[in-house]
């Protein structure tokens, strides 16, 4: 009698579906957590990964150079990088692909301090202007003056690492290429600076996506990562009908981040952010591709395949 009951009871427990675990999904960011990120956060907030069968977990870097070549050793599934970089990654040999965007405008931007006299992309004639990244935003700061009549031989460019805000207010520096008009803009406003903001895009620079989503070229045809998009385009579309209970969330999960400056950047960066993270602008990315050749930056023009695809949705 045991043995049949203990039968039966092996049988409905073989019968009785089992709990399928999510997916795990890592995502190398780009940086350290910060308002750049919301729609990614949001999607967790409002269980859209869960929704796609996802645990997603995201790594921020010590260096922001790594993801990328982590992405392609194999040790992160998608990671956050920027278009003009992508470029780059590959004419180096880098096995990696957009196949997704976070934020589709630019944020970058040069910036100088009201009663420095610089007015005009012209008053840099003769000034010092400082940089993070070099190769890139020397082409940005030479195109830009280009536009005006000048070169970079008008100017002093200054590696100040990523100190832009210390170098411009302690004038080591007359001007910064690489601050965010989203952050460190508002961050000299709120130290008492005015901040005089020239857009790259105003002065012949063509328009690039800020921040993209890059995967490992031999996985493409992983279906967690249009999964993970599909979260984000859903928490995207949360986080701009509902910003303020999102900040909330946000700020009481990071308190770090709690303060004014990410709280205006969380605010405006709304503006800033793809509705739709599959979509692939072509054009936009093969002009960007003919400014880094023109400027040297690769050695030649790739198929577009080669470094972005769009992906199609689940």
């Amino acid at each position: 009698m045991l043995r049949k009951l203990a039968l039966t009871l092996l049988l409905l427990l073989s019968a009785a579906p089992m709990a399928r675990a999510n997916d795990k999904l890592t995502v190398l960011l780009d940086w350290f957590v910060n308002p750049d990120h919301a729609p990614l956060f949001v999607a967790q907030y409002i269980g859209a990964y869960k929704k796609e069968g996802l645990d997603v977990h995201f790594i921020a870097p010590a260096d922001p150079s790594t993801p990328p070549r982590e992405l392609a050793a194999g040790q992160g599934d998608l990671a956050l990088s920027y278009q003009p970089q992508l470029y780059m990654l590959v004419d180096h040999g880098l096995p990696v692909v957009r196949v997704g965007t976070l934020i589709d405008k630019p944020l970058n931007t040069l910036t100088a301090l009201a009663g420095s006299g610089i007015k005009t992309m012209r008053d840099f004639k003769g000034k010092r202007i400082g940089y993070s990244v070099s190769g890139v935003e020397d082409a940005l700061v030479g195109t830009m003056l280009q536009h005006v009549g000048l070169s970079l031989s008008d100017v002093t460019m200054v590696n100040v690492n990523f100190a832009l805000v210390t170098a411009l207010l302690s004038h080591q520096v007359d001007g910064v290429i690489g601050t965010y008009r989203n952050f460190e803009d508002n961050e000299l406003a709120e130290r008492g600076a005015k901040p005089v903001i020239f857009s790259p895009q105003d002065y012949g620079v063509p328009m690039d996506d800020e921040l993209i989503i890059l995967a490992n070229k031999h996985r493409l045809s992983d279906p967690r990562i249009p999964r993970f998009l599909e979260a984000v385009k859903e928490g995207t579309a949360y986080l701009i009908a509902h910003p303020a209970p999102m900040w909330a969330r946000f700020a009481a999960e990071h308190p770090d981040l709690n303060n004014t400056l990410n709280k205006t950047a969380w605010f405006q960066t709304v503006a800033y952010f793809a509705r739709d993270p599959f979509r692939l602008d072509e054009a936009r990315y093969r002009t960007y591709e003919a400014f880094m050749v023109s400027h040297h930056l690769i050695t030649h023009a790739l198929p577009l395949s080669d470094y972005a695809v769009q992906l199609k949705q689940p």
